[in-house]
Order: C-alpha cells, then sequence, then structure tokens
C-alpha cells in the first residue's frame, strides 16, 4: 500500500493539549460490503446438519467408557486407567447436552465425581464403577422413551447416595464435596 502524499494529520486545539490524528491509510483496504451473514445462525445451521451424528458420537464415547472400565477391572485402577476412564465420563458428561444426551450427562458427572474425590481410587468398589457405567448405557438407551426423564433422574440420585455414602467411609469428608446436583445445566 502506498502512502498517499496529501493525506496530512488532523489538529484538534483545545484550551490544555492539543490531540494529533494521524491519517487512517487502512480506511480504504477495508470492503465495507453489506451482508446478510448472521454468524449464530450458519452455527445453528451447521449443528443442525451434524445432528443426525450425534448419536453416533455418543455411542462411540459410550464404547470408549466401557473399554476403560474393562481396562480397570483387567488391570486394577492404576494411574493411567483411572484417568482414562475420569476422560472418558468427563467427555460425555460435557458433550452430552450439546447431542441431545442431557439426561445421560449426570451419571457421567457421578462417576467424575467419584473418581476424583476418593482418597484411593484404586479402593472404589468395581460394582460401584459398573453401575455408573450401565446407568450411562441405560439413560442413552432409554432417553426419549415416556418416563424416561424421571427414571434417570432417580438412577442419578442412587448413584450420588451410593457414592457418597462410600466417600463418607473413606478418609474424605464427602460434605464438603458437591457430589450433586450436577453440573451441567437444567433444561
Amino acid at each position: 500500500m502506498t502512502k498517499d502524499p496529501k493525506a496530512k494529520p488532523t489538529v484538534a486545539s483545545f484550551a490544555d493539549h492539543e490531540v494529533i490524528t494521524p491519517p487512517n491509510a487502512l480506511k480504504r483496504a477495508v470492503s465495507h460490503a453489506v451482508t446478510d451473514d448472521d454468524p449464530v445462525a450458519r452455527a445453528e445451521a451447521a449443528l443442525a446438519q451434524l445432528s443426525s451424528e450425534f448419536s453416533g458420537w455418543m455411542d462411540a464415547d459410550f464404547e470408549r467408557l466401557d473399554k476403560a472400565r474393562q481396562q480397570v477391572r483387567q488391570s486394577g485402577m492404576t494411574k493411567d486407567c483411572g484417568e482414562e476412564l475420569f476422560r472418558a465420563a468427563h467427555d460425555i458428561k460435557s458433550q452430552a447436552p450439546t447431542f441431545g444426551f442431557s439426561l445421560v450427562a449426570a451419571a457421567a458427572d457421578s462417576l467424575c465425581r467419584l473418581i476424583e474425590h476418593a482418597s484411593d481410587p484404586r479402593r472404589i468398589p468395581f460394582d460401584l464403577i459398573d453401575q455408573h457405567v450401565d446407568a450411562v448405557r441405560a439413560i442413552m438407551r432409554e432417553q426419549g422413551r415416556p418416563g424416561a426423564e424421571a427414571i434417570a433422574e432417580e438412577l442419578t440420585q442412587r448413584l450420588r447416595e451410593v457414592s457418597r455414602f462410600f466417600l463418607r467411609r473413606g478418609d474424605k469428608d464427602p460434605d464438603g464435596i458437591e457430589i450433586g446436583p450436577p453440573i451441567v445445566p437444567e433444561k
């Protein structure tokens, strides 16, 4: 871009100071095209277009969670196995509402909190891990059926109660730990 030799700075004088404004050479480079482009509408349209994939993505996330559970059952709650189980549950918890499976998020959240707040995750009973993972699968499968929301809420509440009971038996005081309600927004 070449400089315009005719462009000169403007000077505004005030009682106690002057403001010098240099010429803005970029004004000529910027296009002032008027468009009807709405980025929010574009994003919503893209999301709608992808929505047919959401169920498959949730199934893949569940398979990852189930594989992590099997690895914990086979190798014990090692650091790597525990981290993978936590990450798989956390991904489901955070993605489920976006993918239209909001009821699943609370059960996955309960598993995340159980792993995160256990004083020794190796002591978490396999049955309690199984109950969480099986609840995620059942809620995914039954979502959309009549009465599914009430059943999912009760199931998740029971998982939280059992998790709280387990944590109380350990050396941590779960009263200071927020096990419920879920951290995902309500609809």
